[in-house]
């Protein structure tokens, strides 16, 4: 409110300049407070995302577990803290800059290494942390890939390598507003919409699933995997129940995953509704993320049921995975019915490349490859094909192309596919060579003697569970005896 405003109304005179100026001042406090008030509760959601997301990793770790051998529990636990500890090291000295170092080019970020002159005025340490949950699920994602058969030394090597320079290269070209795959450019967007890919189907799962890709084709089937016919042979994990704990984690996780990447919940998109905004978007977005989920977990089921003849909780749980992985591009874009069909799809893709895996005598423990970059790249399309007008131009802004389906035209299709070619070729120029060449120096698989015993006990010291009771040790003496009851029969 301005000072004259105020004036006109209290009348001329020295205590009405007086009285209008401590008004103003009041105002401009409150105003203030206000806005301090938003940056804080954007922060905190942010904050709150970051550490949903971080908690996958507790999810993955649990999956990846339960769907080794027991012989190979405490390597794979290992590789899961280590993804999460080296990529903080990468992630904070180089990956953040080449993310987001803003100003740059289209290709790779510039600025913040090792938080030089961070943070700035548009970025914070808690996106940073959120950023960094990111980087770190999409090296898990790789190392279920490869697991039961890695040399340790390697999975050092592609985890920093990954998450300090692979990841933050194709996350600064489709979420930087410098990348030239950007949504979020002011100028010069791909086809005039740039790929839209919301929290990562693309940039996390794709990345993560063709550098697992490579890696698992380079080491080749575990052994015993097929036999001498070619034939499958089933390697089954050795805890459906740790399965299950890890995949109901990553679902509560994928809700910081998902609706987390709006990043502010307190912005307003009508001022003519001031109950509808963000926080409705946030909403609507952990809905698509449930039922895209649920529809994929549910036609697993029943379609694995028809296929194979019985009904698999490990085969539901991947497809229910597979369903969010899918969902995650296009969750803030498309209306609840079309993530019901992205899932249904999602789950016959997941099918269908792990009939092609097995044909093809691909070994992937975690199916982890087919997962995550074969439902990945269906969700980047999907996306391009059921984004809704009204929901891209509240998260995007106006005036851009949406869905093919949906009437948008072809533009924002096209530039979907020009998102998966691009993360499939930049990921295979570089781990690629980094696998091969790790397998060249034989620091890529492990030993056939070793692979048999089980890395536990000939790489890490003894097995992850204790079979027998300490106490059995002990000498006759010291150990506790079992009490009988007896029964006596007292004479009257």
């Amino acid at each position: 409110m301005a000072t004259c405003d105020l004036l006109q109304s209290l009348g001329s005179g020295g205590n009405a300049t007086a009285a209008a100026n401590f008004i103003c001042s009041q105002f401009d406090s409150i105003s203030a407070s206000l806005t301090e008030a938003r940056y804080a509760i954007d922060n905190t959601y942010l904050l709150f995302s970051a550490y949903l997301v971080f908690a996958m990793q507790l999810g993955f770790a649990m999956l990846c577990a339960g769907s080794v051998r027991a012989k190979n529990t405490m390597n794979i636990m290992l590789t899961n803290v280590l993804d999460a500890a080296a990529g903080g090291l990468s992630y904070y000295l180089v990956g953040f800059a080449f993310s987001f170092g803003t100003p740059s080019n289209g290709f790779i970020g510039k600025h913040f290494f090792g938080f030089n002159n961070f943070p700035s005025p548009n970025l914070d340490f808690s996106f940073y942390l959120y950023q960094w949950a990111f980087a770190i699920a999409a090296a898990g994602i790789t190392s279920g890939s490869i697991a039961e058969r890695t040399q340790f030394v390697a999975y050092l090597i592609y985890s920093m390598f990954l998450t300090g320079f692979v990841y933050p290269v194709v996350s600064h070209w489709v979420w930087s507003a410098d990348g030239w795959l950007s949504a979020s450019k002011n100028t010069g967007k791909l086809f005039g919409t740039g790929a839209i890919d919301f929290a990562g189907s693309g940039v996390v799962h794709m990345v993560g699933g063709v550098a697992g890709l490579w890696a698992a084709l380079i080491e080749g089937p575990r052994i015993g995997r097929f036999d001498r016919a070619g034939r499958s042979v089933a390697l089954r994990g050795h805890s459906a129940s740790l399965v299950v704990l890890g995949t109901f984690i990553l679902w509560f996780g994928w809700y910081g995953f998902n609706p987390g990447s709006f990043l502010k919940i307190t912005l307003t998109y009508s001022a003519t509704e001031p109950y509808y905004g963000q926080w409705s978007a946030v909403g609507r977005t952990a809905v698509t993320t449930t039922l895209a989920g649920s529809t994929a977990a549910l036609t697993t089921l029943f379609g694995k049921r028809l296929l194979v003849g019985h009904w698999n909780v490990i085969d539901v749980c991947n497809g229910l995975l597979g369903g969010f992985a899918a969902i995650t591009a296009g969750c803030s874009v498309v209306e609840p019915w079309a993530a019901v069909i992205c899932g249904f799809v999602s789950a016959w893709v997941l099918i269908g490349c792990n009939k092609l895996a097995e044909k093809f005598k691909y070994d992937d423990p975690l199916e982890a490859a087919q997962l995550h970059g074969g439902c990945g790249a269906w969700g980047v399309l999907f996306t391009g094909l059921f984004a809704t007008k009204q929901y891209v131009t509240e998260v995007y802004g106006s005036d851009r192309p949406y869905g093919l389906f949906m009437g948008g035209g072809g533009k924002l299709f096209a530039a979907q596919i020009i998102e998966i070619i691009s993360i499939f070729g930049w990921v295979t120029a570089t781990m690629l060579p980094l696998f091969f060449g790790l397998h060249k120096l034989n620091l890529l698989r492990i030993s056939p003697e070793d692979e048999l015993s089980g890395m536990d006990p000939t790489r890490h010291g003894g097995m992850a569970y204790v079979y027998h009771d300490e106490e059995e040790k002990l000498p006759p003496q010291f150990k506790m005896k079992t009490i009988e009851s007896s029964n006596r029969t007292e004479e009257a």
